[in-house]
């Protein structure tokens, strides 16, 4: 197989990963950069009505993984634009990207609202641009529920899992996290706060005010570092 027919088969399947599965290993910089999009809703055990983009954790997980064991892979970019989705499924992700020994770097565009919150701050180092937003609220749950007390306790033992795991990668602490949480009077008919990229490095709930060049200029130096 000669050099172009192996340049021609490495485009042809890194624009079938960008289309397929949102992902692309970048390796014409300095470092090999694995970088993950997690975009519209985080889907879980259901499958999302149709017509909703989305990020599937079960494509998700199998690329973690395989950022972590290539040894080609230097570091990993989490770029995050999500409305949320299911609570277990992305608090997983979550959990796995903070457990990738290698350098990493989250960067929230346009929004890491819901669930998206313990992503956008599980790598080592987050970033947020100056438009984006964050909407910090409870644990919801659509569809029927027993109205019995067991089912309180499991609402609030889910919002302690969350609760805990911002506070232990991020700057903010759970006291903070929770008094953003049940907000009142912010949110039409509902609790919460939205905080914007600033206010959100204010917080200390994001690391970093920047964009990509930000992001990838710490990744790199880390490497390097490294």
């Amino acid at each position: 197989m000669n050099d172009e027919t192996q340049q021609t088969d490495a485009r042809r399947l890194e624009k079938e990963e960008i289309e397929d599965l949102g992902t692309v290993t970048l390796a014409r910089g300095g470092h090999v950069i694995h970088c993950l999009t997690v975009i519209g809703q985080i889907e879980g055990h259901s499958e999302a009505p149709q017509g909703q983009k989305t990020t599937k954790y079960e494509h998700v997980i199998p690329q973690l993984v395989a950022a972590q064991e290539d040894p080609r892979i230097e570091g990993l970019l989490v770029l995050l634009n999500t409305v949320g989705g299911d609570v277990e499924a992305g608090l997983a992700l979550a959990e796995l990207i903070a457990s990738v020994s290698k350098p990493s770097a989250t960067l929230v565009l346009g929004g890491g609202h819901s669930i998206g919150i313990p992503l956008a701050v599980s790598a080592r180092r987050s970033f947020i641009v100056p438009t984006a937003t964050m909407t910090v609220h409870p644990v919801r749950h659509s569809g029927v529920i027993l109205g019995v007390p067991q089912t309180m306790r499991s609402f609030e033992q889910m919002q302690q899992r969350i609760t805990g795991f911002v506070a232990a990668h991020s700057g903010m602490t759970e006291k903070r996290y929770t008094d953003l949480m049940l907000h009142t009077g912010e949110l039409v008919m509902d609790m919460g706060t939205v905080l914007d990229g600033r206010r959100a490095v204010k917080e200390k709930l994001i690391d970093e005010l920047g964009g990509l060049s930000d992001a990838l200029a710490w990744l790199y130096k880390e490497i390097e570092r490294k």
